[in-house]
């Protein structure tokens, strides 16, 4: 029973965490990520990469599981905010230049 719901917790945790902003840096906090429709004009009109493009420059393997992704200007360039889920069951977000 204990470990059922300490188990419960620690999803409960982990699902919180990834709906906080919390660790997606500055771009969060200024509120300046960019709406869908915005992501596809860029894309399209190659201001910046595509999510695959970006993620295989940076090395990041394709059987990443990503869970959510957003782009957002940070330090004055659009950025991708990635957050993924580690084989190890530990969710974390990564950084990578949309460019």
């Amino acid at each position: 029973m204990k470990k059922v719901l300490l188990s419960r917790f620690v999803s409960a945790a982990l699902a919180a965490t990834l709906v906080l902003p919390v660790g997606a840096g500055a771009a969060f906090a200024q509120g300046a990520c960019w709406d869908n429709a915005a992501i596809q004009a860029a894309v399209a009109s190659g201001q910046i990469l595509s999510l695959a493009d970006a993620r295989a420059r940076e090395g990041i393997p394709g059987s990443t599981q990503i869970l959510d992704v957003k782009v957002c200007e940070q330090g004055g360039a659009p950025v991708y905010v990635i957050a993924v889920l580690e084989a190890s069951g530990e969710a974390r977000n990564l950084t990578i230049s949309a460019r």
